[in-house]
C-alpha cells in the first residue's frame, strides 16, 4: 500500500508543487502518507473537505475541488480501479481513458460520418447531478469485488448530494471515472443488444449512426426507455437527427465527412482567450513561459480543425506585436 500511496502523491502533486496545501503535505510527507494508510485500513478517511467555485468554459459549472490529501486518496484508489474499468469500456468510449481523448473522438466521428447516412446526437440532462448512488455502486460492485474498496468508494460518494441519493461532484478524479463508467453498460447494450456498429461516446455526449431517419427515430425511443428505466437519466431536449452529409456539432467542432470546422461558440472562445492571454503577457502579469503554457492547448484545439485563416486573422488583429 505504501508504494501505491507514494505513487498517488506524485500524481496528485504534478504541476502543483508550488501550491500551499501541497507544500504543507510534502513537508511531512512520510507522516501524512502513514496517516492516510491508517485511515484506509480502518475505513475512516478524512473526506468531504471540498472547496466550491464556479467556472465558465464554455458553460457555467459548479466545481467541487477536494482537499489535497483527499486527492491523493482518489489517485490511490484509481491506481487500482482504473485498469479494471478501462478493460470493461468499449473501444469507442473516449473520456477519462489513456490513449483516447477529444481529438481521437472527433476523428473517429468523422470516420463514422463517411460510412453512414444519418446520425442521432444526444446528451444527458444534468448528467453528474443525476447519477444515482445506489445504481452506480451496484454497477461498480459488479466489476470490483473487494468489499473494503467498495465501502471506501461508498463513503466518498456519500459526501456529496445534489438531492438524496443523487449526484457526483464535478472536478474530482473518482467522480470523472465513475461518471464515465456509469454509462458503460449502456454502451455494451447499444453495441451487443441493438447491434449498432456506428456509435461513440465522450462522457455524456454520444452519437449513433444509422441508415435512415426512420431507424433513427425508432432507436431514439429505445435509448430513452433504457436510460430512464436502468439509469434514471433523461436526455436533453437538444436531440439532433440529421444527414451525415450536413455535418455534426460535437465537442466544440463542426465535423463533416471530409473536413472539420469550429462551431461559432468555439471561434468566439478562441478569440476571447487569445486576447486575454496576450493582455496578461503585454501587461507583464505573465512571463513568456506562462503565456506558452496557456497558448499551447488553445492552439492545439483549433489546429484539429480547418481554421488556419481564423488563427492568422486573430493573431494579426490581437497579437501583442500587432
Amino acid at each position: 500500500m505504501h508504494d501505491n500511496l507514494y505513487c498517488a502523491y506524485f500524481k496528485a502533486a504534478k504541476g502543483r508543487l508550488s501550491k500551499a496545501n501541497v507544500i504543507r503535505f510534502t513537508d511531512n510527507l512520510d507522516e501524512n502518507i502513514e496517516n492516510l494508510r491508517q485511515e484506509i485500513i480502518t475505513l475512516s478517511p478524512d473526506i468531504g473537505n471540498y472547496r466550491f467555485f464556479w467556472v465558465r468554459d464554455p458553460k457555467p459549472r459548479y466545481i467541487c475541488a477536494a482537499a489535497f490529501k483527499e486527492r491523493v486518496l482518489h489517485h490511490a484508489i484509481m491506481n487500482i480501479c482504473e485498469p479494471v474499468l478501462d478493460k470493461f469500456a468499449i473501444y469507442d468510449c473516449y473520456a477519462c481513458r489513456v490513449n483516447k481523448g477529444t481529438y481521437k473522438a472527433i476523428h473517429r466521428c468523422q470516420q463514422f460520418l463517411r460510412q453512414h447516412q444519418w446520425y442521432v446526437k444526444l446528451d444527458i440532462k444534468k448528467y453528474f447531478d443525476s447519477i444515482d448512488h445506489n445504481i452506480v455502486l451496484g454497477l461498480f460492485h459488479r466489476k470490483i469485488k473487494d468489499e473494503r474498496l467498495c465501502l471506501l468508494i461508498e463513503k466518498i460518494i456519500n459526501t456529496y448530494h445534489t438531492k438524496p441519493g443523487k449526484g457526483l461532484p464535478i472536478g474530482n478524479l473518482i467522480s470523472q471515472h465513475l461518471a464515465n463508467f456509469y454509462l458503460g453498460y449502456f454502451d455494451h447494450w447499444i453495441k451487443e443488444r441493438l447491434k449498432i456498429k456506428g456509435y461513440l461516446r465522450y462522457m455524456d455526449d454520444f452519437v449513433l449512426f444509422v441508415r435512415s431517419s426512420t431507424e433513427a427515430k425508432q432507436l431514439l425511443q429505445k435509448v430513452m426507455n433504457y436510460l430512464d428505466k436502468e439509469l434514471t437519466l433523461q436526455l436533453k431536449k437538444t436531440i439532433q437527427i440529421n444527414k451525415c452529409a450536413y455535418g455534426i456539432p460535437f465537442l466544440g467542432y463542426r465535423i463533416y465527412p471530409h473536413k472539420i470546422g469550429l462551431t461559432p461558440d468555439s471561434k468566439k472562445r478562441f478569440t476571447q482567450k487569445f486576447r486575454k492571454y496576450e493582455e496578461m503577457y503585454d501587461t507583464e502579469r505573465w512571463d513568456a513561459s506562462e503565456l506558452v503554457k496557456h497558448m499551447d492547448p488553445l492552439f492545439a484545439f483549433v489546429h484539429q480543425a480547418d481554421a488556419i485563416e481564423l488563427c492568422r486573422h486573430v493573431i494579426q488583429r490581437f497579437g501583442v506585436s500587432s
